[in-house]
Order: C-alpha cells, then sequence, then structure tokens
C-alpha cells in the first residue's frame, strides 16, 4: 500500500445569490475522511486580493491537503468534482469554478511567489496553467475556468507566517436566506471572555454583532481568532437559537494584512493593487456627498488621492481632521482612474508619522487695556473698541494651536474592516514561522 500526499486547491463556485466555497470545502472533508484520507493541516481558507473587479463575493480559495491510499486516488477526484460540480451556482453568469489537484508532498517555490502575486496584485489564468503544467498538476475548470487560479492560489499560501484561524458554523438548508438566529448577548459575552484572543465579533461602537453574514449563503455565524482551541472555545459560548448542521475550523491569512503590498514611491501606485504608501497631504481634506472625505498626498515622484468612506466610521473622522503638510503612511487598495475620479487608494488604515504644525493668526491685544484689537481693514492696523486707541504698525500674530489628531495608527471600524485588514487586537500576536504538526482528526463536524 503506497501512501500519497495531495493539496487540492478550489475556488469561485459561490455567487451574489447563494452558495460558499467554505461549504463545499466542509462537505469536502467529511467525505474524503470516508474515503480513508488523513488530513495533514486544518482546511486552508485564503483570502485573495480584495480589489480584483472579477473577484468572487468574499475573494476566498479553499485547499484541503491530504494523505491517502493511492487505490482511492481517481475516487478522490471524482468526489472533489461531482462535489462542486453540484454545489457550485453554474447557472450565475461571473461563476467559474476551478478544481487543482497537486500532488507534491512539498509546494515548491514557484507556486508559492504564485499565490503571493494572487494576495497582493493581478495574476492571469495564462499563469496558472503554465504553472501546473511545469509541476504536471492536474485541473478541472468550469465555464470561464477562473477558479483555477484561486485554487493554485491556494495551493501555494502554505501559511508559514502570521495567520490565524477561523470557525464557521452552518445552517441546514431549510433556513438559507432566512434572517439568522443567535442570541447576541451570547456573542458579546463570548467577545469579553475570549479577548484579545478572538477578534472582530463585535463593533462596539456601533453596538452591532459582526460575526453573522447577511447573504443568502450557508454561514450561519464565524469567528476568527488565535489559535484552533480558542475559536472551538467561543463557539461553544455562541447559542445559537437555530440548528447547526456542521461546523470546520479553517486556519487562513484573515487579519494579517497578508494583501498589502509596500511601494518605494507614489509613482508604484496601480489601479486594483493593495498597497502601503507613504506622502504629504497637499490640501486640506474636503467632504464630498454622502460624508466621504478626500484628501491628496504626494512625494517626489507622483500625486494620488486617498479615499476615506462614511462607513470607515473612526478612520473617516481623522481623515477630517488631516492638514496640509502631514507626513502619513496610507493602507488600501487602488481603485482605476475613471472620467470622474483620479486614481484613488480607497483608505483601510493612516498612520500619521509626523504631524505639521497647526498656525492660526490673530489679531494682537491692546498694549494699554490688553483687550483683544479689532482690525480697522486691509493694512490700515487695529483699534481697541475699549479705550479707543489705534495702533497702525501692529500685525496679527501667529499661535500654534493644538491638533485634534496625534501621531500614530488608525484603523477603519470593525464593521467595515476587509477580511484581510489587521486588526488593533492582533498587534503583537503576529506568528512566526508557525507550523502544524501532526494530523487532523474528527474535530470538523458534530
Amino acid at each position: 500500500m503506497t501512501i500519497k500526499t495531495m493539496h487540492v486547491g478550489l475556488d469561485d463556485t459561490d455567487s451574489p445569490r447563494k452558495g460558499c466555497t467554505t461549504y463545499v470545502a466542509a462537505l469536502l472533508v467529511e467525505k474524503l475522511q470516508k474515503l480513508g484520507a488523513n488530513f495533514i493541516d486544518y482546511p486552508n481558507l485564503i483570502r485573495l486580493n480584495p480589489n480584483v473587479p472579477w473577484k468572487t463575493r468574499g475573494n476566498g480559495a479553499l485547499c484541503v491537503r491530504i494523505r491517502y491510499n493511492e487505490n482511492v486516488e481517481e475516487e478522490i477526484k471524482e468526489t472533489v468534482t461531482s462535489t462542486v460540480e453540484e454545489h457550485a451556482d453554474l447557472e450565475f453568469k461571473g461563476t467559474d469554478p476551478g478544481i487543482v489537484f497537486f500532488k507534491r508532498a512539498r509546494i515548491p517555490k514557484e507556486a508559492k511567489i504564485f499565490a503571493k502575486k494572487t494576495i497582493t496584485g493581478i495574476v492571469s489564468l495564462e499563469d496558472a496553467l503554465t504553472l501546473l503544467k511545469r509541476f504536471k498538476a492536474e485541473a478541472v475548470g468550469f465555464k470561464k475556468c477562473r477558479g483555477i487560479i484561486g485554487g493554485l492560489a491556494a495551493v501555494g499560501e502554505t501559511l508559514q507566517g502570521d495567520h490565524t484561524y477561523e470557525i464557521l458554523a452552518y445552517r441546514v438548508p431549510e433556513n438559507y436566506g432566512l434572517k439568522r438566529k443567535v442570541d447576541e448577548a451570547s456573542v458579546i459575552e463570548m467577545d469579553g471572555t475570549t479577548a484579545p484572543y478572538t477578534f472582530n465579533n463585535v463593533d462596539l461602537g456601533k453596538g452591532r454583532v459582526l460575526i453573522m453574514p447577511r447573504g443568502p449563503d450557508p454561514i450561519l455565524f464565524g469567528i476568527r481568532g488565535e489559535t484552533p482551541e480558542i475559536v472551538k472555545k467561543a463557539f461553544e459560548m455562541v447559542k445559537s437559537l437555530e440548528p447547526v448542521e456542521r461546523w470546520v475550523i479553517f486556519r487562513t491569512n484573515q487579519g494579517t494584512d497578508g494583501h498589502l503590498k509596500r511601494v518605494e514611491g507614489l509613482i508604484q501606485v496601480k489601479p486594483y493593487h493593495p498597497v502601503v504608501a507613504r506622502g504629504t497631504v497637499v490640501t486640506n481634506p474636503k467632504i464630498i456627498p454622502r460624508r466621504h472625505v478626500i484628501f491628496p498626498i504626494k512625494d517626489e515622484s507622483a500625486r494620488v488621492d486617498c479615499a476615506a468612506y462614511e462607513p470607515t466610521g473612526v478612520l473617516r473622522t481623522v481623515a477630517r481632521k488631516l492638514i496640509v503638510g502631514d507626513y502619513v503612511e496610507v493602507y488600501g487598495g487602488v481603485r482605476a482612474p475613471s472620467q470622474n475620479h483620479p486614481l484613488t487608494i480607497n483608505l483601510e488604515k493612516i498612520r500619521l508619522l509626523k504631524p505639521a504644525p497647526k498656525i492660526v493668526y490673530r489679531n494682537p491685544v491692546c498694549p494699554k487695556c490688553d483687550k483683544r484689537l479689532k482690525s480697522m481693514g486691509k493694512d490700515k492696523g487695529f483699534r481697541c473698541k475699549k479705550c479707543g486707541l489705534r495702533y497702525t504698525n501692529l500685525g496679527k500674530l501667529e499661535v500654534k494651536v493644538k491638533r485634534e489628531v496625534k501621531k500614530g495608527l488608525y484603523i477603519t471600524s470593525p464593521r467595515s474592516q476587509r477580511h484581510l485588514t489587521k486588526p488593533f487586537r492582533r498587534y503583537g500576536m503576529e506568528k512566526h514561522h508557525s507550523r502544524v504538526k501532526g494530523l487532523i482528526e474528527g474535530w470538523h463536524f458534530p
């Protein structure tokens, strides 16, 4: 009996109206165990570049990594393919599923590089197919086959650096599309008990529970955290008011800022890429309709607009308080220029590196009675309303005013954070060179 290793990547099975690729992976966990497969890692949930215009709803690709008896290899492939075909929304125009079967014990460096490019930038289907051919990997695609890109990226992203975990609980099919029923008080209690080792459970500013999605997908709720043990504990604390069909723990790049890539100059800012860039505020921020805040930054190479939209909450408040001369570091995805909008960084974070001094000019005080003088007009001097004295040789006083915003990092409010955005609670929690050891058994579903 020969034991082999296979990495199965899949992507793009869902649509805005139904489905979820994580649910397909959850089904496969059960089915592959029945075929005798052993898991060498938790199922991997890899969030890809959130700024590509053709992304899926959550832009998440999945990979299950298994060891198996070579006698069941064909049955494993058939099971994966039929499960994807059954649960993908193939009738929806923008759904183009893909599956990758990568039969290697170790993931080659080229596949890891491809994954990083898919998370931080733009790749093509041709790039993916070329790499698959080089390593004699197999792929199955439906329709336009774009899911093959995400499938290969999920295989290549082995999460050897910083990573987190998410436990996802799934609904019974008859409840799809109905309002989710979870005891919100238990979520708030769970958040307080498990802090700081879970994150983005609630938005305290708005008093809003965040663990439940709002769409018609099969997910009831999801909890993100630092270890498998803590998310399982948190799951047990949440009181579901409807049946849970199954649950799965995923290892993931969520909450790591893994999509952001630093550019050396603003000239390198490109459409659809998530970036970290530095520049000086050129003009005071302006508020446009619907309370969005826009301000430009520049360096020696280029000038780029930055936007803090209304849902970003605290980030928008901070953006309004910036002034000309502030030196900032901005984090976010780049919106392509259009007829009405220039190239714009949609902000996820702002770091105020060097605040500019805020100067105001005030009328001088009367040397005789110490009262504030009134201007008699441009270049005509000042007059004291109390004692009547006039002064033609005095000028306005330059006064440095305390700033309303301080040097430091500001992050968009939890309700508007992307899957990949690292929240404040995770700073200092980053993992380095961490690996999952041993086989994963039996915890995937009730």
